[in-house]
């Protein structure tokens, strides 16, 4: 990451709102702005064949479920954060991972300029490319601030999307199973 160009390029927006980046309470902003940068985008460094590494010698075959995991990433399209929880299922066919894992998947996938349909997808896809399982689901809800700051203003409008990949898709039932996990519906 290169924190010089975005101190510049922070510079600039100052002068261009018309402030003067010399003044007391921004002579920093430029500095900060870019530490805060490289940490907000530190999943455009990791590889993703360094994400979900299965547990050797566990094995399971039924539906494993990672729900109410909270992130936040950036929109590509305004450089703001959107913010949500994540619930991630798949089954085995044989292999899994520690669940942390799949916490992980998601932070480093998150932590790029992102939309939230393609970090779904990406998620699901990983996850059945990795781990090679009979199916794999992710649902992502997430409040997005260029609706809710600027643009329509609509504090508080959720954003729903899936993934639904292998005997989620091609079985009604499976799929049923994880949204009842999921939303708590019996």
């Amino acid at each position: 990451m290169d924190k010089e160009k975005i101190r510049k390029g922070v510079r600039l927006i100052l002068e261009g709102i018309g402030e003067d980046p010399a003044r007391p309470g921004l002579r920093r902003t430029p500095q900060r702005v870019a530490e805060m940068y490289q940490e907000l985008f530190s999943g455009m460094g990791v590889p993703e064949e360094d994400l979900l590494r299965p547990i050797e010698g566990e094995s399971h075959d039924e539906m494993i479920l990672l729900k109410d995991i909270p992130f936040y990433s950036i929109c590509e399209h305004h450089l703001l954060p959107f913010i949500g929880k994540a619930h991630i299922a798949y089954i085995p066919s044989g292999s899994i991972v520690g669940l942390s894992e799949l916490a992980k998947a998601l932070e480093h996938l998150a932590r790029r300029p992102q939309v939230q349909e393609r970090l779904t997808s990406q998620l699901a896809d990983l996850l059945m490319e990795k781990l090679r399982p009979k199916g794999a689901m992710v649902i992502i809800d997430a409040e997005h601030l260029c609706m809710s700051m600027r643009g329509i203003k609509k504090p508080g409008a959720r954003t729903v999307t899936s993934a639904v990949r292998g005997i989620f898709r091609s079985k009604a039932s499976t799929r049923e199973e994880m949204l009842a996990l999921t939303m708590g519906i019996k």
